[in-house]
């Protein structure tokens, strides 16, 4: 007698199969297959495994030549690319047998194989937007550059202010072109920053710098001012009514005398008279 045994197990795992349900889904290119789970070497390539294949880039006048797996997509395709020509993913366009794909596409399904061509252009609005950020930033590091080299003159002046502080403060007269000359050439510096065109940073920092010599021109000015007259403010007040009376006290002593004496005289007669 024959055994049943493996009748049964091959019923088991029909059965086994049947309880399992087949899960479909549409595919971009129209193909119906069954739905994959994470991680498993689908056609689709969810799993990476799928055959490195060549593919010929083209970029302007460059060839290239970049190898990815079949089952990659295009925005990945696109990391490979930007590597070689430089180009950032953003601003890529690929086009293969003339139509622009998209990110999420998968290359076999959109028919790549190997060898196969692929056009690599470049976005033209993100090709202004990265212009446009160039050149704003060239000219903040030009406007930055140029405050940088009136920030030195500067220096050099606000050096010779501090000495000018020093020599006022100790009481040394100095002549008035000591003042005029430092003066003189921080209003160039203000002149040069003011036709300096800054956004940004650069413009902060032009700010900062015209206060400065703004600062250094009117300390200029207070020290002229102290080193005309050293008594300064409540001190200048006191020397000039000081030196009014000594001149005042003078002009009486010179006609003073006569009407004195003649007053005298007079009031000596009326005390006899009376």
């Amino acid at each position: 007698m024959k055994s049943s045994r493996p009748q049964r197990e091959a019923v088991e795992v029909g059965s086994e199969k049947n309880e399992k349900e087949i899960d479909w889904e549409t595919r971009p290119c129209g193909m119906l297959v069954q739905r994959r789970e994470e991680g498993d070497a689908a056609c689709d390539g969810s799993g990476g495994n799928g055959p490195m294949i060549k593919i010929k880039v083209s970029y302007g006048s460059s060839q290239h030549e970049i190898f990815v797996r079949s089952n990659s997509t295009f925005g990945e395709m696109k990391q490979i690319v930007a590597k070689r020509i430089g180009l950032d993913p953003v601003a890529q366009r690929l086009l293969f047998r003339g139509k622009e794909q998209e990110d999420k596409e998968r290359l076999h399904l959109a028919g790549i194989k190997d060898n196969s061509k692929v056009v690599v252009l470049e976005d033209l609005a993100s090709k202004e937007k990265n212009l446009e950020q160039s050149q704003e930033i060239e000219e903040v590091s030009k406007a930055s550059k140029a405050v940088a080299g009136v920030r030195a003159e500067v220096d050099k002046l606000s050096k010779r202010v501090a000495e000018l502080e020093v020599f006022v403060h100790d009481g040394t007269e100095l002549e008035e072109k000591k003042f005029m000359e430092p003066t003189e050439l921080l209003m160039r510096q203000l002149l040069k920053l003011d036709g300096i065109e800054a956004q940004g940073e650069a413009r902060v920092q032009r700010k900062a710098e015209v206060h400065r010599v703004q600062g250094l021109v009117d300390k200029l000015d207070s020290l002229k001012a102290r080193n005309v007259n050293p008594f300064s403010n409540r001190s200048n007040a006191v020397s000039i009514t000081t030196s009014w009376e000594t001149f005042n006290s003078e002009v009486g002593s010179f006609n003073a005398p006569t009407p004195m004496s003649s007053s005298a005289e007079v009031t000596s007669d009326w005390e006899q008279f009376g």
